[in-house]
């Protein structure tokens, strides 16, 4: 099954073709998703949160991880590194039931790179876009942890470090859907409920070692993205 945005209403987007709006529409220094709200020693993750890693030119945003000065609380080193998030912005956008997120994006090659688009809200709503990990770097990690459910999509085609690829999420009341470059690869049956709500993370986070290599040298890796769109009532279901 193909999907066709054309027939949605476009509801809000970033298109990155203008200086990020900081503060107005996205907040880079701060989640609540994090433990210290601007970096994070739990989830295996480096992070800490720099709005100066995040650059736009020629309608890309490009997320750029360097290691940090900064110790967190597990004694690893902390690398500086990019997040998006509409919480805590003054616009607030929140996706609910029904939307549908599409976006474009070059995965990483860089070793320890984890790009995700994901949502978050009152400490859960999570659902994932995706995940990507260049140790498997034909898969994407696709999960609802609203309603638990999830699957590792592999496609040597069209999944792969330095590759451009276009990810759809529809947030079904009974079945969220993902899309590979317009594509339905996964239906999972459970959905999200009728009220859901939460805002969007986008982001470059780095894996500390525990379920993939953490970063092997101090060079910067990078994480590229075109566009993030969302469409209202796309889902019926």
């Amino acid at each position: 099954m193909t999907i066709d945005t054309a027939t949605f209403t476009p509801t809000w987007s970033e298109e990155f073709d203008a200086p990020i709006e900081w503060s107005a529409k996205w907040v880079g220094d701060r989640t609540s998703a994090y433990r210290y709200r601007d970096h994070n020693p739990d989830d295996d993750k480096l992070d800490w949160l720099d709005p100066g890693c995040v650059t736009v030119s020629g309608g890309v945003a490009t997320f750029t991880a360097t290691p940090s000065g900064r110790t967190l609380g597990n004694g690893r080193r902390a690398w500086h590194t990019g997040l998006l998030t509409t919480e805590y912005s003054a616009e607030g956008f929140q996706v609910r039931t029904g939307d549908h997120v599409e976006t474009r994006v070059r995965l990483p090659s860089g070793t320890g790179a984890w790009p995700a688009l994901w949502t978050w809200k009152d400490g859960r709503n999570e659902v994932d876009s995706f995940e990507y990990h260049p140790d498997n770097p034909n898969l994407l990690e696709l999960s609802n942890n609203v309603n638990r459910a999830s699957t590792y999509h592999s496609d040597a085609d069209t999944i792969a470090p330095d590759r451009w690829v276009t990810v759809g999420t529809t947030y079904g009341a009974c079945s969220v859907e993902w899309y590979v470059n317009g594509e339905r690869v996964f239906s999972d049956g459970t959905g999200v409920g009728d009220d859901w709500s939460a805002y969007l993370i986008l982001n470059l986070s780095l894996s500390a070692g525990r379920w993939h290599p953490a970063p092997c040298d101090p060079a910067p890796i990078t994480f590229a993205v075109d566009h993030l769109r969302v469409y209202r009532g796309a889902a019926r279901w």
